[in-house]
């Protein structure tokens, strides 16, 4: 497991930049192709779920249906999980720019492989694989912000990482619903945008000059490791996965747990949860200081939401209640990025991405699994979500001795 450092800091608590060579020249269309390819994974775990009903008509009667095809949906964000820390060290030790391409463009061919599979094992194989390639691109992404900005700058863009994956989740969904209209096959051939992808890769996206590796490495020698450190943030990233995902994959039985049927309505709670996602994403990238400060607070905040949640008995509370919630989440996300981030020079940051990352989709993945699991222990899914409020206060608790830290300690966590 790669070592956690925290790099040297500066009177206002950011890193002190090193000659890493943040892009200017072509600098927007380098972030869009790293915005574009921070999306694919969530291409490759949301797009299909408005398919699962036909799925489930079209495979039904093989052996196994009832848990294969569900798997279509979800084996992906299971695959990256697994195979996300994996994918970060090869990035670390084979180098920056060949195995993400070569990622991109299995990515594509993986993606658009159920268009002519007919088993569907096979199909979920395909899904399987679908997401390892997806792992490679989303901690070659990450890594890449790490890589070519420090302080104030990788705050602000880590952030856009997360917005873009917070818009792009409701717009796959939406795309997936309409594609869907014209046959169960039709929304897989999104995944050739890959094919796109690959070469933007190749031709926009510099590498460091030789002499930052060595400058920030020398810069390392004099910091202290700590994998402890690293390893308590990413078995927090686990329930931070679980809490943004409750709302999204729960809102529909919500509002029709209250007796409403619309899916007007199931519509309009999910898009102003997505957009007080979106806005706490924004909120955390014009603020300042330490990120891993700020979490007693935003916890409480999604934990207040999750409450307001379970009490909810009518459609205008439980509005309240989701808002609340997401607000905090857009919040939380990108605070743990960056929090993981920070502790990471140019020599173990793939790995530190990539276990990062394998840590929020794991928790992603398990999202439905517990919440199922709360649902059927209480009675309700509105107390199942009461259950994750107080989790989230009692992850408050915890975390408070960071209030306390000074403005120049050493922020990692020791082990």
């Amino acid at each position: 497991m790669p070592g956690f450092t925290q790099p040297p800091l500066s009177a206002d608590g950011f890193a002190i930049r090193h000659s890493e060579p943040t892009p200017t020249a072509r600098g927007g269309l380098r972030m869009a192709v790293l915005m574009a390819g921070s999306c694919l994974p969530i291409l490759g775990t949301v797009l299909l779920a408005p398919e699962l009903p036909e799925l489930q008509d079209k495979f039904g009667a093989e052996p196994g249906a009832a848990v294969l095809v569900p798997l279509i949906v979800a084996v992906p964000a299971l695959a990256i999980a697994l195979a996300a820390p994996l994918a970060g060290i090869a990035i670390d030790r084979v180098g920056r720019r060949t195995l993400p391409v070569v990622a991109t463009v299995l990515y594509a061919v993986f993606g658009t492989a159920p268009l002519w599979l007919e088993s569907l094992r096979a199909i979920v194989a395909s899904r399987a694989l679908l997401g390892v390639a997806a792992a490679v691109i989303i901690t070659y992404c990450t890594t890449l912000i790490g890589d070519y900005y420090t302080g104030q700058d990788r705050h602000r863009y880590l952030a856009l990482q997360t917005v873009s994956a917070s818009v792009s989740a409701t717009t796959f969904l939406i795309l997936g619903g309409a594609l869907g209209d014209s046959g169960w096959r039709s929304p897989f051939q999104l995944y050739a945008v890959g094919l796109l992808v690959a070469p933007a890769m190749v031709f926009l996206l510099p590498a460091l000059r030789p002499g930052t590796a060595a400058a920030e490495e020398a810069a390392a020698g004099q910091r202290t490791s700590s994998t402890g450190g690293l390893s308590a943030i990413c078995l927090l990233t686990v329930f931070v996965g679980l809490v943004f995902n409750a709302v999204p994959s729960q809102t529909a039985y919500l509002v029709n747990d209250l007796g409403v049927q619309s899916t007007g309505l199931i519509g309009l709670v999910s898009a102003i949860a997505s957009a007080a996602s979106v806005t706490g994403c924004a909120i955390f990238a014009s603020m300042i200081g330490r990120p891993e400060r700020r979490l007693p607070m935003i916890f409480l905040l999604c934990g207040a939401g999750s409450l307001a949640i379970d009490l909810a008995h009518d459609f205008g509370f439980l509005l309240l209640g989701t808002f609340l919630n997401s607000l905090g989440t857009g919040l939380l996300l990108p605070t743990m990025l960056t929090w993981a981030m920070s502790g990471l020079d140019r020599r173990n940051r793939g790995g530190g991405s990539g276990l990062w990352a394998g840590s929020f989709f794991l928790g992603q993945f398990l999202c439905p699994i517990v919440m199922n699991s709360l649902e059927s222990r209480t009675g309700s899914l509105h107390t199942a979500f009461g259950a994750v409020g107080l989790a989230s206060g009692a992850a408050a608790i915890l975390l408070l001795p960071l209030l306390r830290r000074p403005r120049d300690d050493e922020g990692a966590w020791q082990a």
